[in-house]
């Protein structure tokens, strides 16, 4: 894996708006990178923009959701006119729910990959052509800890975030040859609005009360890992842990989560 700088780097960021993404894309900018935010909130994404050109960054906005083909396109055209390229795509936006599968309607597992697993498949099957072009060029797909290990409640994301973390896996390897990387973001619960809107929330999950790591914290992270060309992070101890236990005995995960998760 390549070490690279930041500054200079052209940039795209899905889900810009909040969270993690809002996080990242400020800490890419406030280290000199020029960047396409994508969003479909205008206002909150014009916030983000008007915060990265304070610190001395470079911002354009596009608004749009990524799971429309067109939209994927303009953050793409709108990143060829105006930094004549990229260098690195963060596939970061998504949306999750919360309720027992059996009691789900169908729609609700389809919602989710359209946008967890479809628009990011499709996004990086359009960036590739300007990727491999780029300096340095990397892929980062925000994924999750829910993607190494499943729990109750959530099965339509998880599943979303295995599909992504085998995507990215064999993405890498594919695309070794090419000199793009790709880095899997792994977090557990992060301090963002992501549980205030759940697309839909049939009960109350007993992790979705906990503290999660800060935002800031977890983009940092981020971005300490693209500079130094990591594979994967896990930017979460608890979530780490969790993993560890899964591979460690599965049946024990699965009693504990069974009962506490």
């Amino acid at each position: 894996m390549a070490r690279r700088r930041i500054e200079g780097s052209r940039v795209i960021v899905t889900g810009a708006s909040s969270g993690i993404g809002r996080e990242l894309a400020l800490e890419l900018g406030r280290r000199g990178a020029k960047l396409v935010l994508v969003a479909r909130r205008e206002s909150r994404l014009a916030e983000v923009a008007a915060e990265i050109t304070r610190l001395g960054g470079r911002a354009e906005c596009v608004v749009c959701d990524v799971t429309d083909p067109s939209a994927r396109q303009a953050a793409l055209d709108r990143e060829i006119a105006c930094y004549g390229g990229l260098d690195l795509l963060v596939n970061n936006a998504g949306i999750g729910a919360q309720g027992r599968f059996d009691e789900a309607n169908p729609e609700r597992l389809r919602k989710i990959f359209e946008v967890n697993y479809f628009a990011l498949v499709e996004m990086t099957r359009m960036a590739l052509p300007m990727l491999k072009q780029g300096n340095r060029p990397m892929i980062v797909n925000i994924g999750s800890i829910l993607g190494h290990r499943g729990i109750p409640g959530a099965s339509e994301y998880c599943a979303s975030k295995f599909a992504v973390q085998g995507f990215s896996e064999s993405l890498r390897a594919e695309l070794f040859s090419d000199g793009v990387d790709v880095l899997v973001v792994s977090p557990g619960t992060t301090e963002t609005e992501f549980f205030d809107v759940l697309i839909e929330k049939r009960g109350q999950a007993a992790w979705s009360g906990r503290r999660g790591v800060p935002a800031p914290v977890v983009a940092r992270k981020i971005v300490r890992a693209i500079c130094s060309g990591r594979h994967e992070i896990m930017p979460n101890w608890l979530g780490w842990l969790l993993c560890s236990l899964n591979r460690l005995s599965p049946r024990i995960a699965d009693e504990v989560l069974a009962r506490f998760g």
